[in-house]
C-alpha cells in the first residue's frame, strides 16, 4: 500500500491547480468558514499525495476504487473515525465540484461511504453552575472618577475584565459560535431591541435576542473597556485583543477555559460547551425546538434534536433521584 508522502513534497502542477480551484470554490461559492476550508484543503492534499504515490497525476484517472483504497489506507494508518468521516465528506464535496466543472466524467465520490461517527451527548453546565461562573466575575468594575468629598481617585476599570464578562454573558445568552462572536462588529448590536446580528455558517445572517445581563455587559465593554484597547487597526470589531486587533477565536477559547477554571466547581468546557448549555437551558425552560434551531443557526432540525436527548437524560436523572419509587 502506498505510504502518504511527507508534507513538503510538492504536488504536480495539474493537481496543485485543481486544489487551488477547489479552495476558491469553498470560499467564494460555498461560503465555508476558514477553518473548514483549511481542513478540506488538507484532506484533499492528502488524497492528491496518495494519487501521486500511485502514479496518478491527472484528476481524470480518479475513480471510486482509488478513493476506497485511499480511505482504507487512512484507516490502516490509525486515523480516528471523525477524521475519516471528514475526509470522506471532503472527497464527496470535491468530486461533485469536479464533475460539475467537467473535470470528471462521473462523480466518483457519490457512492463513497464513510464510517458513522459515535455521536457523543454534549456536556452541559447546570443552571447553578453557570450562575457560579458568572457571579464570580466582576459585574460592575469602577470607572476612573474622583470620589466626592475626599478627592480619592478610584482605580481605572480593567478593559480585559469588562471584555471577558461580556464574552461569557453573550455566549450563554445567545449560544452563538466562537467564530460568530469574534466576527461581531460594533454596529451588529441593536440596543433598543436587545438583539445582535450574527453572520453564521455559509454566510447566512440571523438576528439573535440578547438577555438583559448580557446586553448590559456588552454596553459596559463597548463604552468603558473597548476605548482603552482600540487602535488604528481595530476597525469595526466589537471584541478586541490586548493589542487592539479583532479578537482571535483561540483567545476567546482561552477566556472561557480560564473563567470556568476560576469558578473551580464546574466542569471545564469551551465556547461550544456554553453553546450546548444555552440550548439545553432554553429547551428545559419551555422553548420549542424550531425556535432553538433558529437561534443557533442550525441548517437542519436534526442537529438541534440532540439537545432533546440531553434534556431527557437530565429529566430521567432528576426523576430517579427525587421520586420515592423510581
Amino acid at each position: 500500500m502506498p505510504k502518504e508522502p511527507p508534507a513538503q513534497e510538492p504536488l504536480s502542477a495539474s493537481l496543485a491547480a485543481t486544489l487551488a480551484a477547489f479552495e476558491r470554490y469553498l470560499k467564494s461559492e460555498r461560503g465555508l468558514s476558514p477553518h473548514t476550508v483549511r481542513a478540506y484543503s488538507g484532506d484533499l492534499r492528502a488524497l492528491f499525495w496518495h494519487l501521486m504515490r500511485c502514479g496518478i497525476t491527472e484528476i481524470t484517472e480518479l475513480d471510486l476504487a482509488v478513493l476506497r483504497a485511499w480511505l482504507a489506507a487512512q484507516h490502516g494508518a490509525g486515523h480516528a473515525r471523525t477524521t475519516l468521516a471528514r475526509r470522506a465528506a471532503a472527497t464527496r464535496t470535491f468530486t461533485a465540484f469536479a464533475y460539475e466543472r467537467g473535470m470528471l466524467e462521473q462523480d466518483a465520490g457519490a457512492r463513497l461511504a464513510s464510517q458513522k461517527t459515535r455521536r457523543r451527548l454534549p456536556e452541559v453546565l447546570s443552571v447553578d453552575e453557570m450562575a457560579a461562573v458568572l457571579d464570580q466575575m466582576p459585574a460592575t468594575p469602577r470607572r476612573p472618577a474622583v470620589a466626592p468629598g475626599n478627592g480619592e481617585v478610584l482605580p481605572p476599570v480593567d478593559p480585559v475584565e469588562l471584555r471577558d464578562l461580556a464574552i461569557m454573558e453573550l455566549f450563554y445568552a445567545t449560544g452563538i459560535r466562537v467564530s460568530e462572536l469574534c466576527g461581531l462588529d460594533v454596529g451588529d448590536s441593536d440596543d433598543a431591541r436587545r438583539t445582535i446580528r450574527v453572520l453564521g455558517k455559509g454566510a447566512k445572517e440571523r438576528v439573535v435576542p440578547v438577555g438583559i445581563p448580557a446586553s448590559r455587559a456588552v454596553d459596559r465593554w463597548r463604552e468603558a473597556g473597548r476605548p482603552q484597547l482600540v487602535a488604528a487597526h481595530s476597525g469595526a470589531a466589537l471584541f478586541l485583543g490586548a493589542r487592539g486587533g479583532r479578537l482571535d477565536p483561540r483567545t476567546a477559547r482561552r477566556v472561557v477555559h480560564a473563567r470556568l477554571a476560576a469558578a473551580r466547581s464546574v466542569p471545564d468546557t469551551g465556547p461550544h460547551g456554553l453553546r450546548h448549555t444555552a440550548a439545553t437551558h432554553l429547551l428545559e425552560g419551555g422553548a420549542d425546538l424550531r425556535s432553538v434551531q433558529e437561534l443557533l443557526g442550525h441548517a437542519s432540525l436534526a442537529t438541534t434534536q440532540i439537545y432533546t436527548h440531553v434534556s431527557i437524560e437530565r429529566l430521567v436523572a432528576a426523576y430517579q433521584q427525587a421520586h420515592p419509587r423510581a
